[in-house]
Formats: C-alpha cells, sequence, structure tokens
C-alpha cells in the first residue's frame, strides 16, 4: 500500500494526473480487500497444520469480523469454533459454529461437519429434539460415508436420551 501511496504522489508531482488516479485506485482496492478478505486465508494455512496457537493470533487481527466477506466469514467462524472445541469451551464453540452455518463454507460436507459438530454439542447437553434437528440437516448435505456412519452413531446415542 505504501508502494501506491509514493507512486501516486510521485506521479502528482510529476503532473501524471491519470496515473495517480490509477495508483490511488489500487491503494483504495487493496485496503478494501484488507477489510474485506483480511488473514483468513493464511489463518487457514496454519489451521490446517494444528498449530491452533498461530491461527489464533492471525485470527485476533482480524478487526471487524462482521465486515468480512461471506465467504470468508464462515472460514473464520469455522475456525474460532474449533479453536474453542479443542480448548474445552463448548458454548463459545456452539455459538461460532451457529455463526458458521449461516454462512458458505467450502462445499456442502463442511457445512454437513458443522452440523455434526452442533449436534455433538447439543447431544453433551442431553437435547434431543436439536440434535435430531441437526442430524436431519446433517444428512441431506453428507457426502462421505465416514460422515454418514458419524451420523448414525449419534442419532443412535440421541435416541437413547
Amino acid at each position: 500500500m505504501a508502494a501506491f501511496i509514493i507512486a501516486a504522489i510521485a506521479c502528482l508531482v510529476y503532473k501524471e494526473d491519470s496515473l495517480a488516479a490509477l495508483m490511488a485506485m489500487f491503494f483504495a482496492f487493496l485496503l478494501w480487500s484488507h477489510f474485506k478478505q483480511s488473514s483468513i486465508l493464511l489463518a487457514s494455512k496454519y489451521f490446517k497444520k494444528g498449530d491452533l496457537d498461530q491461527t489464533e493470533r492471525i485470527l485476533k487481527e482480524v478487526p471487524n469480523p462482521d465486515r468480512l466477506a461471506k465467504n470468508r466469514r464462515g472460514y473464520y467462524e469455522y475456525m474460532q469454533a474449533n479453536i474453542a472445541l479443542k480448548r474445552e469451551d463448548y458454548e463459545l464453540a456452539e455459538r461460532h459454529f451457529q455463526i458458521a452455518s449461516r454462512f458458505p463454507l467450502g462445499g456442502k460436507n463442511d457445512k454437513a461437519f458443522v452440523m455434526i459438530h452442533l449436534a455433538n454439542l447439543a447431544l453433551r447437553k442431553k437435547e434431543k429434539e436439536r440434535v435430531l434437528a441437526y442430524t436431519s440437516l446433517a444428512k441431506e448435505l453428507v457426502q462421505t460415508p465416514k460422515a454418514q456412519e458419524v451420523i448414525n452413531k449419534i442419532e443412535k446415542e440421541a435416541n437413547s436420551l
């Protein structure tokens, strides 16, 4: 961003107004991109490696998650939920998973796993109706046999409540 500002100033000094305007547009685009995209991709890199501390540090740099683009907000909430889950803060994890369920994720299977996590958290609270609601939503989205197997186990446990 600094390079675009310097280039714009240099263009103004040399009376190149159109190039200065172009540099200002590039600067504005980068600034907009920073607030809409933030560093979610970098955080997901560490998340996939299993480095939750580094992931959390990068996610804390996001100034306002509400301003993220829709496709980034889902990943942000999903990573926050998994960090809370690993730290055994189940209330916070449930809240982040619920928010993540409202935004687009990578695909149907990712959304199914959000529903599976929500069903598991409801199962911890012994809330049978919520467990069955989440598993029915997950069944509609699931694409892998392993996920289907997990859903069946959760339903079996919920029915025994």
